[in-house]
């Protein structure tokens, strides 16, 4: 038992024992292949962050290390990703001025927050929190999110030279104000840059396309010194591993810096699980847990906090590379980090020529893919309700902000769930010509309908916030059938709760009916109600012999009812 538990929090003791040369081959190839797309985006994601490039190579470094002894997914590749340093950007912005050192130290302590929220949410299960991130909440934000990052990305790719803006709207603005100083030959490295990106991605999916394109950048740069040509380079980069720092962090930064922490454990944890289940469904040989996931994402951002990292998470496009590369373990990311360490130590130097546009290409490329009109185009046609909130995240997070984008579509899901849940489906039967089958008569026009009896399914639990809808619906109905009814049969197979409010409402429908003459009979009331309907003595209240199986045995008893005059009748009753 001991065991087992060490294995829950420790679940690199769950592949480790079984370790063996198939294993390390796929790994090491993947190990390479991704820490090779780890240096330019690691890089890139940092510039996107507001932060120093050297700080995404640290956020590639340790926490890859970190996640692979505590994480579940065999496949995930762990580190810097564009949304993630999007929201880095915007928050962190609002506090302290892009390039500065206080900017650098709020960035580590929002890595802290991160990863202690991650934690706190793994230890207490409450990863079932995302679910309030719905698919078309998700997309919409995704998408704005790219539009947002790749007209971030444009100010460098033009070699234009104002001061970075906070808002889409005024980096926009700020763009189309500033254009005719576009400076031809960084647009040539920048829109080149990503035209060659997509070529190479077409040609082959593992071509080091980013770092083939980071050499012929520096390359060019250094032979025909375009820097004093006004192409705009990196420049120096230290060289050596992270130190350890401590994050600077007092309450009212962390209370400042809140909402965006919580905007990317949320963001980033979705993310992060969605790639994790696929990668799982491809290989079948073991399961994500995603209470360990976040325990896992925690301890890396917090051990990345204290070596200088800004926030990390799994990232779509490494993921798949790493899982096409032959990644079979976590030791994949393991591997990766040590090729970033290599970086550090010695190769550092070589992106003093590396151009700024050629960064913004290399992010640019990266979150086109983002944009999922696919998913519009698919909600408008199937779902409206979900294309709404789609493109009401999409404009919010666009025109609002990033963060606040995020809270708007948990907000629109939230209310969209209140709103039906207080309004369920609900629908009459009819009987299929000559059967004993009923259906709902909106679906099934052949089905027959009887004057005396009104049969109704409800599609939901019964309770405090939909009891009123329910007793609006039976009235409705009764109203509209006259003075011929003489009885209702209510389907309950679909009520799989019934609370107080609904119990009492029940009662008060019950009572209703009975002045007005008319029976109320329960059919396929499921064990949980049936149970609440024993405690409580509803079967007293309503009637023993108005519990029934089946709707035909129903109106069986009706008829026998109404030919003896109600008479004693052996029935089989569900209660």
């Amino acid at each position: 038992m001991q065991k087992r538990k060490l294995k829950l929090f420790l679940p690199f003791l769950d592949w480790l024992p079984g370790y063996g040369g198939r294993e390390l081959r796929g790994d090491l190839a993947a190990g390479i292949t991704i820490g090779g797309m780890l240096i330019p985006q690691g890089m890139a994601y940092a510039k996107l962050a507001g932060m120093p490039p050297i700080n995404g190579l640290y956020a590639a470094l340790l926490p890859a290390v970190v996640y692979a002894i505590f994480g579940t997914s065999r496949q995930l590749s762990v580190g810097p990703v564009a949304i993630a340093s999007l929201l880095v950007a915007a928050g962190v912005g609002e506090l302290a001025t892009e390039g500065t050192q206080s900017f650098v130290q709020l960035a580590f302590g929002l890595a802290l927050m991160v990863g202690v929220m991650k934690l706190v949410f793994g230890f207490f299960r409450l990863g079932f929190l995302v679910n309030f991130l719905s698919n078309p909440v998700i997309a919409g934000f995704t998408s704005a999110a790219a539009v947002v990052i790749v007209v971030s990305q444009l100010r460098p790719l033009l070699g234009l030279n104002f001061p970075r803006q906070n808002g889409f709207l005024d980096t926009f603005t700020a763009i189309i104000d500033n254009i005719s100083d576009l400076h031809p030959l960084t647009f040539l490295f920048g829109a080149g840059g990503v035209l060659l990106i997509l070529f190479l991605k077409k040609v082959n999916k593992l071509l080091p396309s980013q770092l083939i394109l980071m050499a012929i950048g520096i390359g060019a740069v250094w032979w025909w010194q375009l820097g004093e040509a006004g192409v705009a380079i990196v420049g120096e980069i230290p060289d050596g591993l992270p130190f350890l720092i401590v994050p600077d962090l007092d309450f009212s930064t962390a209370k400042s810096l809140f909402p965006t922490a919580l905007s990317i454990t949320l963001v980033g944890f979705v993310q992060a699980i969605a790639v994790a289940k696929v990668m799982q469904d491809m290989h079948k040989n073991y399961r994500i847990k995603p209470n360990q996931e976040l325990v896992g994402l925690g301890m890396a951002n917090i051990v990345g906090s204290f070596f200088q990292a800004f926030p990390v998470t799994g990232g779509f496009a490494r993921t798949a590379a790493n899982d096409s590369a032959g990644a079979k373990t976590p030791l994949a990311g393991v591997i990766s980090a040590a090729i970033v360490a290599l970086t550090l130590l010695f190769l550092t130097g070589v992106f003093y020529y590396l151009p700024a546009a050629v960064l913004a290409a290399i992010i640019i490329a990266a979150v086109l893919k983002l944009f999922n009109w696919q998913a519009a185009v698919l909600l408008w046609q199937t779902d409206k309700r979900d294309f709404t909130m789609m493109t009401v995240t999409f404009f919010a997070t666009i025109f609002i902000g990033i963060e606040e984008g995020i809270y708007v579509g948990v907000a629109l899901s939230l209310a969209m769930m209140i709103f039906y849940s207080t309004r369920p489906h609900i629908a009459e039967l009819g009987r299929i010509p000559q059967t004993t089958h009923f259906r709902n008569i909106r679906r099934f026009q052949q089905a027959e309908l009887r004057d005396d009896v009104l049969i109704l399914r409800f599609d939901a639990q019964l309770y405090f916030a939909n009891a009123e809808y329910f007793r609006e619906q039976i009235e409705d109905y009764t109203r509209r059938r006259g003075d011929a009814l003489q009885l209702i049969i209510l389907n309950a197979y679909g009520i799989s709760n019934i609370d107080s409010t609904a119990f009492s409402a029940l009662l008060e429908i019950k009572n209703d009916l009975n002045d007005k003459k008319i029976d109320l009979f329960f059919i396929g009331v499921i064990g949980p109600v049936r149970d609440l309907f024993k405690t409580s003595k509803a079967v007293e209240k309503f009637g023993e012999k108005h519990f029934f199986v089946s709707i035909q045995d129903a109106l069986e008893y009706f008829e026998t009812k109404k030919e003896k005059d109600y008479g004693e009748v052996a029935l089989q009753t569900d209660v």
